[in-house]
């Protein structure tokens, strides 16, 4: 079906949607721009459509910060949701701590947070679904529940919402940036500097769609890091985010030329470690009802405590040990 803004709009997800717009008025951004004119698109689902190659301008592929004006045509396609599974499953996931409100999981590597493409079932929302049934349609029907996310092969600490209350209050600490969040990774070579911030912009990578990157007009990142221990070819750091962009530690990692080990998108590849090399093992927050900050520590997985420990059985420099490593 195709439709032009101008005749009104459809809120039926379960088709492909499609328009074709043709700009008016003065120069803008793209994504300002669809903001302004599918409102029922949120500006991160607009991103994403950009980013994914489902808008176009005068046939195109495009960015979110390209300038459009009067006469460009406009195509978007809002594809078919494809069928995911929201069925509750017996998958065992640890249950940090729980109430009324909230639920903190450690969540394990290899686990998905929630159904899409490549994983329509066996996530922590169907695992939860099991262990909490109220989050059922908390937040969305796709990611009940869900406030933060944590990659796949990423271990640890995340906070899920029990209520719409919680999801809420929740959703705006993140955004005020008011959750701590804190990893322990370990990065290929050896970092020069004991401590610092990686301030860099980051958005779609160029070329390749499926990846993130440093980019000048990429949505501002902000990376703390700091050094915990040395090795021969590697350092292992604790790193704090102060925003949450898509895989902001591996691309600031990558950028700096110190990948996480095992990385085989941003680095060389996994190796025997079989995932990269992180971590969440902090997280702190204001809670929802009682408006204490509450804080959640997580030691490292076995899997990374003994690649660890076997990095260490082969020497290192050593020069450094700051605290323990989980």
């Amino acid at each position: 079906m195709t439709e032009n803004v101008v005749a009104g709009e459809v809120r039926n997800s379960s088709v492909t949607r499609t328009w074709k717009l043709v700009v008016t008025g003065g120069t803008t951004r793209l994504d300002r721009y669809l903001a302004g004119q599918l409102h029922d698109l949120t500006r991160s689902r607009l991103h994403g459509l950009i980013g994914d190659g489902f808008v176009l301008v005068n046939g195109g592929a495009t960015k979110p910060a390209q300038q459009v004006r009067a006469g460009d045509v406009v195509d978007v396609t809002v594809p078919k949701p494809r069928e995911v599974s929201m069925a509750a499953e017996d998958i065992p996931v640890p249950l940090v701590y729980q109430d009324n409100d909230i639920v903190v999981v450690d969540k394990p590597a290899g686990l998905a947070v929630h159904p899409g493409p490549g994983h329509p079932s066996g996530t922590l929302v169907n695992a939860l679904l099991a262990q909490c049934p109220g989050i059922e349609g908390v937040g969305g029907e796709i990611r009940p529940g869900i406030v933060h996310r944590l990659d796949k092969d990423t271990s640890g600490l995340m906070v899920v919402a029990k209520n719409d209350a919680a999801h809420h209050h929740l959703s705006e600490s993140l955004k005020d940036r008011e959750v701590r969040k804190e990893y322990l990774a370990l990065a290929e070579g050896e970092m020069s500097a004991e401590e610092g911030v990686i301030d860099r912009p980051i958005g779609r990578h160029p070329r390749n769609r499926k990846k993130m990157a440093v980019v000048e007009d990429g949505r501002t990142a902000r990376t703390g890091y700091q050094v915990l221990e040395r090795f021969e070819r590697a350092t292992l750091v604790r790193l704090s985010l102060e925003t949450g962009r898509t895989h902001q530690i591996r691309v600031h990692l990558a950028h700096l030329g110190h990948p996480l080990v095992g990385d085989g998108v941003y680095g060389k590849g996994s190796g025997s470690l079989g995932r990269q090399f992180l971590h969440a093992c902090c997280l702190g927050f204001e809670h929802p009802s009682s408006g204490e900050f509450v804080e959640f520590r997580s030691e490292l997985p076995e899997d990374l405590s003994r690649f660890l420990e076997g990095m260490r059985r082969e020497g290192g420099l050593h020069e450094k040990t700051v605290g323990g490593a989980g």
